[in-house]
């Protein structure tokens, strides 16, 4: 009987205990949403990239030509609303009759899928080297720090056009160049954070229980270290895009007949003063799509540094 009640006893434990845990989440959820909303900037932002999100995932339903399709007598049209649109083309086509619309579209699908691989690559390594060299420290640090300071010598771009240039040409190239341009900043934040969780009570406390460096790295002192990485992962998504966009119009990005932003760009360039539908349209879609992640990035910054939320 004794037994059975201890039993009891624990198991009521181990509910009030995951109750309360659940119960602490979803009060931090409510706050960080409650700072969030207050910039009303960041609520558009985050309200416009769903819609981009959408748009990419549904790309197959709602687009109404396939991205490569050429439509012959159709070269060059404008949009629905000038002299000679139609329809059937609502943003016109481009030189070799493809609906721009639906490039648009489908080119949602390839700058977000940019993002996604280049912030993963960018965040686990310079995570990795970061908590590395900022727990370690001496020649661990000394070391990575200074690659990291050749690194953030040579302009962003030009680093990354001059790597898929020793890779080749290609997306798959371009995203590894710019992850690689961009891993510096992670590891810079990360070792800052770590240095200054590393001596709190939590961590000496830890350290004196028993626990080995890896799990005072990657349980103890990582967790803590997380609320800037978010918000340099946030904006650093808008600059893989962005400079996705500028190798592809380069020609060293997505190679054609991709229907990625940039790319488009650069086969609209012979056309800029006749067709000016072929340049505004993909100009304004990656416009649109970096103002939202950076208007996000500074709701996301508000929400989670504690010395910016308003009392």
């Amino acid at each position: 009987m004794a037994t059975t009640n201890t039993k009891d006893q624990n198991a009521a434990i181990g509910l009030e205990g995951g109750t309360l845990i659940a119960t602490s989440r979803r009060a931090r959820l409510a706050e960080f949403w409650y700072y969030f909303r207050q910039n009303r900037g960041a609520v558009i932002g985050l309200a416009v990239f769903v819609i981009i999100v959408a748009i990419a995932v549904l790309a197959p339903l709602i687009a109404p030509h396939g991205p490569s399709l050429q439509n012959r007598g159709a070269f060059l049209l404008p949009p629905v609303w000038e002299d000679g649109g139609r329809w059937e083309f609502v943003l016109g086509t481009d030189a070799v009759g493809r609906d721009i619309l639906s490039r648009l579209i489908y080119g949602a699908r390839f700058s977000l899928f940019i993002g996604v691989v280049v912030v993963s690559l960018a965040v686990t390594v310079g995570i990795f080297v970061g908590l590395m060299a900022g727990y370690f420290r001496g020649a661990v640090d000394t070391a990575v720090m200074r690659m990291m300071d050749i690194i953030l010598a040579f302009p962003s771009l030009l680093l990354a056009l001059v790597l898929v240039a020793i890779l080749g040409p290609g997306l798959t190239n371009a995203m590894i160049a710019i992850a690689l341009v961009q891993q510096p900043h992670y590891v810079r934040l990360t070792r800052a954070a770590v240095m200054a969780e590393k001596g709190r009570d939590y961590v000496t406390a830890a350290r004196v229980a028993g626990a080995g460096n890896l799990r005072l790295m990657f349980k103890t002192i990582l967790p803590n270290c997380t609320a800037p990485l978010i918000v340099q992962a946030a904006l650093s998504f808008s600059t893989a895009i962005l400079d996705a966009a500028a190798l592809g119009f380069l020609g060293m990005g997505a190679q054609p007949p991709t229907p990625e932003w940039g790319t488009m760009l650069a086969e609209a360039r012979e056309f800029i003063l006749r067709a000016w539908w072929v340049v505004t349209f993909p100009g304004i879609a990656i416009l649109v799509t970096v103002l939202a992640i950076n208007l996000m990035g500074d709701g996301l910054r508000d929400a989670l540094d504690p010395k910016l939320k308003r009392s």
